[in-house]
């Protein structure tokens, strides 16, 4: 059945952008004046009220949908979360006291280290890029790959990775947590049920249930709640654009992204190493393949791509637009998406 509905979301999408095109002409074409491609300020599509299509109600509500005022109740799980942002903080959860959650999903920048690749206990790189943990709560699954089901899950690879935080074994995590009294308050607060509540598992449920709170509501929430000043006229142009060019078939749904896997150069080869899920699953479709990363915050998330080799959003829109969508695609409508993009940074943070 997911499967069913799936095709028929990617081909409404498809319909949708694919109306607008043959409207537009040739979006190969480089002419800098006009046609959508290019995102000619002055004409192509226009505003929000100009253009072939109207982006009313019905249709935002068919890609697009607000966050949710809270994923979690704060007050009932009041002490589990003070834990989990203690431990998302605190570098003792790795060999060497010095590389803490936080240490490559910074709270303070977006739940990002702006690094390509991240350095772990030793000064070792990953191989991928480490993504944001700012409504990552609401993803299908974690990591690049999938991998894990859920944040809670997510929360305690890290913690044991060699190359991360190098912890030896869950035991000697547990261990080390057990010496520091104030977990041993903190722990007993959050799990007031269990006799033992110092356990691995329970790491990850408090760093997972504070990562729950991490959501961040944008202008383009409300704007999607029917406040048509949210977003000025270059930002509705960009948004007008992201759909009719067919962006929309990957990203969207409530985090306009992190909902579903896509094969990186779907239509265009990419050229990568990466195998993507098929390290994962073993299956050789899955290989290149990658969950579509969520664009909430994406102006301020640089670098981009699973392996960070992609430095500015202006490069990353039109590799996007060639290797997924098979287009060519000029300044105007560079400059038009990205100011859309601008309007999904969480509010007061822009």
């Amino acid at each position: 059945m997911k499967i069913f509905v799936l095709l028929a979301f990617m081909l409404s999408s498809y319909s949708y952008a694919q109306s607008s095109h043959d409207h537009q002409g040739d979006t190969k074409k480089t002419d800098h004046h006009s046609g959508m491609h290019d995102g000619d300020h002055h004409g192509g599509m226009g505003g929000m009220h100009g253009g072939h299509h109207q982006l009313d109600k019905n249709t935002l509500k068919q890609f697009f949908e607000p966050l949710p005022a809270s994923i979690i109740d704060e007050k009932k799980n009041e002490a589990l979360i003070a834990l989990g942002k203690k431990l998302y903080l605190d570098p003792r959860l790795s060999i060497n006291d010095q590389i803490s959650c936080s240490s490559c999903h910074r709270l303070d920048n977006f739940g990002v280290d702006s690094q390509p690749t991240s350095p772990g206990h030793e000064g070792k790189r990953g191989g991928r890029n480490s993504p944001t943990t700012m409504n990552a709560a609401l993803h299908i699954a974690q990591f690049w790959d999938g991998r894990a089901k859920d944040v809670e899950e997510q929360a305690l690879g890290p913690i044991l990775n060699p190359i991360e935080m190098g912890m030896p074994s869950e035991a000697a995590v547990v261990s080390k947590l057990k010496k520091i009294d104030e977990y041993k308050s903190l722990f007993a607060e959050a799990f007031k049920d269990e006799k033992d509540p110092i356990q691995y598992k329970n790491i990850g449920k408090a760093i997972g249930a504070f990562e729950r709170t991490l959501l961040t509501p944008s202008r383009f929430d409300d704007f999607l709640k029917g406040d048509q000043n949210a977003l000025d006229e270059s930002e509705k142009r960009g948004l007008q654009k992201f759909i009719h060019m067919g962006c929309v078939t990957c990203h969207n749904g409530v985090t306009i992204g992190g909902n579903s896997y896509r094969k990186i150069g779907l239509v265009e080869p990419y050229e990568t190493t990466d195998m993507g899920r098929f390290e994962i699953t073993g299956i050789e479709t899955d290989k290149k393949v990658f969950k579509v990363p969520s664009l909430r915050n994406i102006t301020k998330t640089a670098p981009y791509f699973h392996d960070g080799s992609v430095a500015t959003l202006d490069e990353a829109i039109r590799e996007m637009a060639e290797h997924q969508l098979g287009r060519k695609v000029g300044p105007g409508f560079v400059d038009d998406v990205k100011a859309f993009l601008g309007s999904l940074t969480g509010k007061g943070k822009e």
